[in-house]
């Protein structure tokens, strides 16, 4: 059962990934070296890569783990004159565990759909303040790239959560470096820069093996919407 619903979590953010449009041959077709704002491109991506941040549970000990399978959906900003889409749509897939005795979670993630591939992952640390409220914090690092840009993200993350009956609804704040590198043209351009975003969401736990969350991500430039279901056992 636990294999079985995995696998069409995976299968649903795949088949929703497929609609979009390639990211690689998107930039191919409308970068133009020394003209694009290569800067502002690299800042939404930052965006689109670092709402995946907010997809963390509370692991439980190794060997215990959380499988899971997400959505991001992020609006480029006006100034980003590369992206040609309305929304940029990119699926990930998600593990993390806890490493025992020092309660530090580690996080996998990666994807490999509409000409964007990337591997990362990260550290979380999570206490309780209050007895009701929960604090997570992460940092995290993403290798990606498309035939036609290398792009390397760092990302910083703190998250307050609190649980009501089934739902845990949570705000966070985050902050997302960047550098992306073209490669295949007579002239390669490079670009870094960062920016804070900022989510609200919820997550709801109907059963003790199933999870599933939708959050809301804002950027000082654009917006971004994410979601997702898992698994934790």
């Amino acid at each position: 059962m636990k294999k079985l619903f995995f696998l069409l979590a995976v299968l649903l953010t795949t088949t929703l990934g497929a609609f979009a449009s390639n990211i690689g041959d998107d930039f191919h077709n409308h970068y133009v070296p020394g003209k694009s704002n290569l800067k502002a491109y690299n800042r939404d991506l930052n965006g689109l890569v670092g709402m995946v941040d907010f997809n963390t549970g509370h692991p439980k000990t190794f060997p215990g783990v959380n499988l899971g399978a997400s959505l991001s959906v992020f609006k480029p900003s006006s100034s980003n004159n590369i992206s040609s889409n309305s929304y940029t749509v990119l699926p990930f897939l998600v593990a993390e565990t806890k490493i025992p005795y020092l309660g530090v979670g580690v996080v996998a993630r990666g994807t490999d759909v509409n000409g964007y591939r990337s591997l990362g992952g990260g550290l979380t640390y999570q206490m309780s303040a209050l007895e009701l409220l929960n604090l997570s914090f992460g940092a995290f690092y993403d290798n990606g790239r498309t035939d036609w840009y290398h792009h390397d993200h760092y990302s910083a993350t703190a998250i307050a959560s609190t649980s009501v009956l089934m739902f845990t609804p949570y705000i966070g704040v985050g902050y997302d470096y960047g550098k992306i590198k073209t490669r295949g043209y007579d002239h390669n351009e490079s670009a870094s820069n960062g920016t804070v975003r900022g989510m609200v969401g919820l997550n709801v736990n109907p059963f003790p093996l199933l999870t599933g969350f939708v959050a809301y991500t804002i950027t000082k430039d654009s917006h971004g919407f994410t979601g997702g279901v898992g698994l934790r056992f």
